[in-house]
This record gives C-alpha cells, structure tokens and sequence, in this order.
C-alpha cells in the first residue's frame, strides 16, 4: 500500500471549493470543534477528548474520524473512503480494515453492538452519533487565557533550531510568514490574531513558526541575523519537518521578499504565493520613490534605542487599535517577547538593505497581492509595484489603514486569500526556477583543483552541470559566493591563474544535466569582463540578496556588463 502524500494530514486530492460542496456546511469558519456522544474533536490542533482525557490517535486515523463526522449518517463505501482520502493511491481492503479498528478500539466502539460506526456488510460503513459544533461568532467571545495554545515543535535548521506549530486539517498547507518581529505562543494571545489564524486554519493546514534569532527560536548574535537565504533555509526545514511537500507561502509585511525569493527559487515546493502589505525594495530608491529615507530609517532606530519595551509603531500598524489599552500591552509585550532591543535594531538595519526588485519577474507560481489603500507603514504603491513586476500576479486594494492584517475588517483580507487557496490547481510545474550560477575560468588541471573542490561542492549544496567546474549553480547566493571564493583560494594554492562570476537569475530546473538559462548568460559575460587573476566578480543582484551575510563588496560598481540592451554594475568580492 502507498502511504498518503502528506505525514500527518488529510491526503484529499480534491479541490476545497468541491470539498466546500461536499461539506453541506458541516464546518464553517468559526467552527472550532465537534462533538458527538461524551467525545470532543478539536478541529484546531487535531486533538480528540472523552472528557478532559486525551484520545491519541494516529494522524490516518484522525483523517478518518474527521471524515465520519463530516458524512455523519450517510452510508460510505469503501470506494467513497479511497476516493476521499488516498485518491490515486492503491489501498488494499485490509488496510481500510485496520484503521477502522484502530478507530473502533480508541473510542471503545463495539463492532458487534456499535454505537458509533455500523458496518453493513458489502456495502461500507455509516458513522452514527448526533455532532455538534462549538463556534467562535467574535474574537472576544473567549478570554485568551481560557483558549489553548498549540503545541510549538521544532526543525532542526543547519545548527539552529527553528520553533514551529502546525494547526488545522485543510486540503492544502500553507505557510505563514510573519514579517519583522514574531512570536508564536505570543500569536495566540490577543484576540483578533487568534481569530485570523484560525480562520486560516479552518481552510488550510497552517504552518507557523518564528525565524531564528527571534520568538521561541534559537537565538542568535545580532550580527547573525538570519539572511533571506538562511530564512529560506529554515522554511524548507519546517515543511520537512512536517511533510510538507508543497505549500502556498503567505508573506505579510517584512515575510513578503523572502516568500517572493523561496517561492522563486523553490517552485518545485510552491503551490502559490501571496503576500499582504509588502514591498520589494525597504529603501527609497529613484525608481521606487515610496520607501523611507535614510534619515526616516535612522530615526526610527533612533526610536527603537529609546522606547523599546513600550507599544512602537502601533500608530503606523494598527490605527484601528492604537489607543485600546489591552492592545497596546499585548502589542509591548509581543514585541519585547519576539526580540531583544540590539536585534530588533540590527533586524531593521538589514531589513534596510533588502531589495527582491530583479528577482520578483522570475517567479513562475499563481501569485495574490494585497494591500490597504491607506496602509502608513507601507505605501500601497509598494503593493501595486509587486502585483506588476510578478508575472501574472492578481493585485486586491483593499479599504483601511491598518498594516496588520488581523488588525481591521481582517475578513476583507481573509477573503480573497480563501478564494486564492480554492483556485489553485495541481497546475503543471515550472521547468525555471532561481539559481545562483558560478562560472569560472582556471588555467590549469580541471582534474587536480576538482579533487580539492569536492569537499566545497558537498558543503556549499553545488549543483554540478557536467563532470567540471566550469558552471555550478546554487540555491543560495551567500552559498554560492563562499564556495567560489574556497575554490579560487584552491586554484591559487595549486599555482593556477583562476577568476570567477557569479549571477542570481533564471535557470533551467533539474534534472537538466547542461546548465542554460539568462543566468548562465549573464554570469559568462561578466566573467569576460573580469581580467584580473583571483578576482570574483558578483552582479548587482547578489549584492543585494547577501544583505546580513557579512560579506562585503567593493564599495563601488567596478564597471557595467551590457546584457540584454542594458548596463548592469558589477561588484568585485572583498571580504566573505
């Protein structure tokens, strides 16, 4: 028997507007359990009670359960059973069989006198109880302390640990990627969030988790910020950790560039992206005239030095809620919680030197854009910028001025993120994606400097696109930076004259055994353009991308390579 595509959730195939159809509104939004007999099902965290003694059940077997509930009184046939929850899959009877005795034993279910699932033979099986549903009808109908808090797990990221929460049964994943500051536990404690989030997770299985260096991640030196590549780094932990193998990636606000980046580089991994109240460049810019000036910027953590602890920037993110005195602390002690005072500086100084500009028109997957019309921490400009570089992408303006997204009229925003999530389809996968190229010229024995590079190769994750070194590709460019300065440093050892180049852009994906693609182009003529021995040379996009990696250029372009009609600088390496 094959197992279900995804570890620990439903494996329905089905579309969630077919499954809304089928649902003949068993579980609405504010559904958060049911209940049948002296059971309790917890939709949220998958969790069922008899009483307040926990039931454990195995996640297949939850799927089941779930599935009952939801054709309450209907007689299913095995067939139906295949069909809804291991479609395309071969599902011998005896396993069926199993797990419907596994369900039976953990809820003390008699076959022979049941009270809760009746067999009838040849024909499938009718799960009989009344259900109940608990709703949530307001985000202040609960106190947060009187609700549970999910259970926060953790990936094993490089040598970090990365703190996440997964919630809700939904027919597809999606990853929620919170911007500047979070915390996790912190999330659920204030009333409004909680009530998005597990909207959220009423049509989804949501992925939560905290970027390292902030909330219940490791924490990390502030001058080990994690870069986009090492956020990168610990989405795909996450998704591996929970069998993920493909999600929609919601970036909101700061989450927003690094979504567009893994969405880019990962399109094997990504349903689709949105993003909500975002931007791609921090900075302004001559032709992105809507960010802050470097005088704002250093106000701002000019703020941050004087008044952290207290409510900052509540004014900008959340007018709505800006002189309510529970928000106010809450919004204090999330940020106080999420990240020290030197980090949140040092986040907001990297933060600073973010720009996705070049890399937003190579993402290939179904794209949303949202952004409040009179958001004042970022321009809705910024989002209509977005919607147009993202080929393809769908732009929604909303009404309001708040920059949080459960902050506000949140259903306006819930919405068309539902609606996103309901048209995507199992479309045919991209064959580009996002590569960092390395092209290198050396002067000398390809054999030798190989036998040196081969220890480089398995630690920078190079993809070799033949049996030389000629061209590599990566899927980070501080990887890629790194392992061309240690191969350079190898050919100098060897007494080889060597120079190399490097350039973020599209690629053909794997298994492409020849590396082609407008990247490979671009770094080929970069690397005609570098004469010097030992030099490494870098487009303006990696120089961009590396922003907290501590690599440092030369402090001015070194000169332009013409490429497709236009002049690009081109930086030389100085420090990695």
């Amino acid at each position: 028997m094959k197992t279900p595509t995804r570890a620990g959730s439903c494996g329905w195939r089905a579309t969630m507007n077919e499954l809304k159809q089928a649902n003949h509104g068993w579980y609405d939004v504010g559904t958060v359990e049911l209940s049948f007999a002296e059971f309790r099902v917890d939709l949220a965290q998958r969790r069922v009670f008899e009483g307040t003694r926990e039931i454990k059940l195995q996640p297949k077997t939850f799927d089941l359960l779930l599935f009952f509930c939801q054709h309450a009184g209907e007689l299913l046939s095995r067939e139906t059973i295949y069909q809804a929850l291991w479609p395309n899959t071969y599902v011998d009877d005896h396993s069926l069989s199993v797990q419907i005795a596994d369900l039976r034993k953990a809820l003390g279910d008699n076959p022979k006198a049941p009270r809760l699932i009746e067999t009838r033979s040849r024909r499938g099986y009718r799960f009989l109880p009344q259900l109940e549903r608990g709703t949530v009808d307001s985000p202040i109908a609960r106190s947060p302390e009187d609700l549970e808090i999910p259970q926060t797990s953790y990936a094993r990221s490089g040598d970090f640990n990365i703190a996440y929460q997964v919630i809700g049964s939904g027919p597809i994943d999606l990853v929620f990627v919170m911007g500047w500051v979070s915390h996790l536990e912190y999330f659920w404690r204030e009333p409004h969030f909680r009530e998005f989030l597990l909207k959220l997770a009423s049509v989804s299985r949501l992925i939560l988790f905290d970027k390292r260096g902030t909330g219940l991640s490791d924490r990390v030196p502030n001058q080990m910020l994690p870069t986009l590549e090492q956020r990168m780094d610990d989405v795909r932990a996450v998704m591996d950790a929970v069998g993920s193998e493909k999600a929609v990636i919601l970036g909101v606000s700061e989450g927003g560039p690094m979504s567009a980046l893994f969405a880019a580089t990962y399109p094997e991994k990504t349903l689709g992206l949105a993003m909500v109240g975002s931007y791609a460049r921090r900075l302004r810019d001559v032709d992105y005239p809507w960010g802050p000036t470097l005088e704002e910027r250093e106000e701002y953590l000019s703020q941050i030095r004087r008044s952290w602890g207290g409510p900052i920037g509540i004014e900008d993110r959340a007018p709505t809620l800006a002189q309510n005195p529970e928000f106010r602390e809450w919004w204090a002690t999330y940020l106080r919680m999420g990240v020290s005072p030197g980090g949140a500086e040092a986040l907001t100084r990297m933060n600073a030197s973010i720009d996705v500009r070049a890399i937003l028109p190579l993402v290939r997957v179904p794209a949303l854009v949202l952004h409040r019309q009179d958001d004042r921490c970022l321009l809705v400009e910024e989002g209509r910028y977005l919607a147009k570089l993202i080929p393809g992408a769908e732009f929604v303006e909303l009404p309001g001025a708040d920059h949080l997204p459960f902050v506000g009229k949140q259903e306006e925003i819930l919405a068309p993120i539902e609606n996103f999530l309901i048209a995507i389809q199992e479309a045919e996968a991209p064959d580009t994606q996002l590569a960092t190229v390395l092209v290198m010229r050396v002067e000398g024995s390809q054999e030798r400097l190989a036998e040196l590079a081969s220890a480089e190769i398995r630690k920078y994750r190079a993809r070799q696109a033949g049996p030389g070194l000629d061209v590599l590709t990566f899927d980070g460019p501080a990887r890629a930076i790194r392992c061309a300065a240690a191969l350079l440093t190898h050919a100098k050892s060897l007494g080889y004259p060597a120079s190399a180049a490097l350039h973020t852009g599209e690629c053909l994906l794997p298994p492409h055994r020849q590396a082609k693609g407008p990247a490979v182009a671009f770094a080929k003529a970069i690397l005609v353009h570098g004469k010097e021995e030992n030099r490494l040379l870098c487009s303006r996009v990696l120089h961009d991308l590396v922003a907290g990696s501590g690599i440092e250029f030369s402090p001015a372009p070194l000169g332009e390579v013409s490429f497709s009609g236009e002049g690009w600088p081109i930086y030389g390496v100085v420090k990695v």
